[in-house]
């Protein structure tokens, strides 16, 4: 296993600390939920941070967040900060993916009917 393969956690927080320039999120950073796609508009240059170049290497095809944080073996938290970066600078899109939920009433209604039997 070389040294970027290792876990997140066996590099401690000095690691994290490092990788996200001691910003744990402000005021800009966009929420991302576990399952917002994120597809590379570009691909990495060279001198890019390097979760940042791996972060457009792995998006090439959509993916979303928590798949992007297995790939790099880094919490989600970090990955957003990564994310907002990449997004200030226009090098990845985020994609909220369709949702098919039913509708509210629908359901209110189903859980009326159920409670009157």
């Amino acid at each position: 296993m070389s040294d970027s393969d290792q876990d997140w956690d066996k590099g401690g927080p000095e690691r994290l600390y490092v990788i996200t320039g001691g910003r744990t999120g402000n005021d800009e950073q966009v929420e991302f939920d576990l399952v917002t796609l994120i597809v590379s508009r570009e691909e990495s240059q060279p001198g890019m941070q390097p979760e940042h170049a791996a972060i457009l290497r792995v998006c090439r095809t959509p993916l979303s967040v928590a798949e992007i944080s297995a790939h790099l073996a880094l919490p989600p938290s970090v990955v957003g900060v990564l994310l907002t970066d990449l997004l200030a600078e226009r090098r990845v899109e985020a994609r909220v993916p369709a949702s098919n939920l039913p509708d509210i009433a629908l359901i209110e209604a189903v859980i009326d009917g159920l409670q009157k039997l």
